[in-house]
């Protein structure tokens, strides 16, 4: 067996780990940015499967006002792993500036699309009954809800259709569209 045979699973299983805890930590800082209900089973569930790496950054890096500057580190140290892990496999060497700007660049364009899916999901959910208590439309409620309101402040009322949600995934792939390839030809240049 080649090493390229072995190369592909490899870099599939450590992309799919690295992104699944770094999905984790990133919803841990936006929960906690907009203040979203601590106790609700989603939230509690992010902040113990992040909290121990987050408890020891902690009492080294300190909060910015409502920033959690540790889950953003934390977060970008982990893409950097990643990503130097699956360069690595595939044979290429970068310099460490244009590998932070690149893991700083996918970084971002996750976060953008957790905003556009969770505005996705609730769009979809607002279609159903989900009864008195639903932990994940409480919680994407309150993610979406400052880009949400933004929106509906631009927005004219329609007669009782609201297409903020409609608005906002327009801009924020538009804005997402706009800052991602920049960051990567920057990290082209450096490399």
């Amino acid at each position: 067996m080649s090493a390229s045979y072995l190369a592909q699973p490899a870099i599939f299983l450590i992309n799919t780990l690295f992104s699944l805890y770094i999905l984790a930590v990133i919803l841990r800082f936006l929960l906690q940015w907009v203040e979203a209900d601590f106790y609700n089973p989603i939230s509690q569930f992010l902040v113990k499967i992040t909290h121990p790496p987050l408890k020891i950054m902690r009492r080294v890096i300190p909060s910015i006002g409502k920033i959690d500057t540790s889950s953003i580190i934390l977060a970008l140290l982990l893409q950097v792993i990643c990503d130097f892990s699956i360069f690595l496999l595939q044979g290429i060497f970068l310099n460490i500036p244009a590998l932070i700007i690149i893991s700083f660049g996918e970084l971002l364009s996750l976060v953008f699309d957790v905003f556009i899916f969770s505005i996705f999901i609730l769009a979809l959910l607002s279609w159903f009954n989900l009864g008195s208590y639903n932990a994940l439309h409480n919680l994407l409620t309150k993610l979406t809800q400052p880009i949400l309101e933004n929106c509906r402040k631009i927005v004219p009322d329609l007669g009782g259709m609201d297409i903020s949600p409609l608005v906002a995934l327009i801009a924020l792939q538009l804005v997402k569209m706009m800052l991602i390839p920049p960051l990567q030809q920057l990290a082209g240049l450096i490399a």
